[in-house]
């Protein structure tokens, strides 16, 4: 969906971006993803290192077999710079509309634009094939702000955690 880009963030630092197919070695690495994105949530529980990092692998498994089981054609990605990994997009064209599962990057790449050059990329696609863009968000999450700056209106609650946004072509610009 997305091939190789050049990124020029606010510093004026160009960046080339590019997304491969997950690999069975990128597990590694896909589980320290997925835990950066819980690492506040884990500052606040009183455990050992040990029992954060059982919960997290517990947490990243029984994700990884939802994601297998319910989204079968999602493309499973990971976002790289210059032969450096530099996070993961999984997205699913539903057929009525491209599900944003997960875009997440370690913490060292957030808020220098990847994710927005990313959401940017996927609503060029959206526009090309007349598709909206959902998502499902934390409502706690600070990417909600970013999907609101993109266009992304919320549509409904999901549960009392998550709520779904929506970005629809012709809605803005894309």
């Amino acid at each position: 969906m997305i091939a190789s880009r050049f990124l020029q963030n606010e510093g004026n630092s160009i960046m080339r971006i590019e997304l491969r197919p997950v690999e069975e070695n990128d597990q590694d690495f896909l589980f320290s993803i997925y835990a950066s994105t819980r690492a506040d949530e884990m500052n606040l529980v009183d455990w050992s290192a040990e029992q954060k990092n059982a919960f997290l692998h517990m947490q990243f498994d029984a994700q990884t077999k939802h994601y297998l089981l319910y989204y079968p054609n999602a493309e499973y990605s990971i976002i790289e710079g210059v032969d450096v990994p530099l996070g993961r997009l999984i997205v699913e064209d539903r057929g009525d509309h491209f599900l944003i599962m997960d875009i997440a990057l370690l913490p060292e790449y957030r808020c220098l634009g990847i994710g927005t050059f990313l959401i940017q990329e996927l609503k060029q696609e959206a526009v090309r094939l007349r598709l909206p863009l959902v998502l499902r968000v934390e409502f706690f999450n600070p990417a909600v702000r970013l999907y609101q700056r993109l266009g992304f209106v919320k549509t409904r609650e999901v549960n009392t955690v998550y709520q779904e946004m929506v970005w629809t072509p012709g809605s803005n610009e894309a």
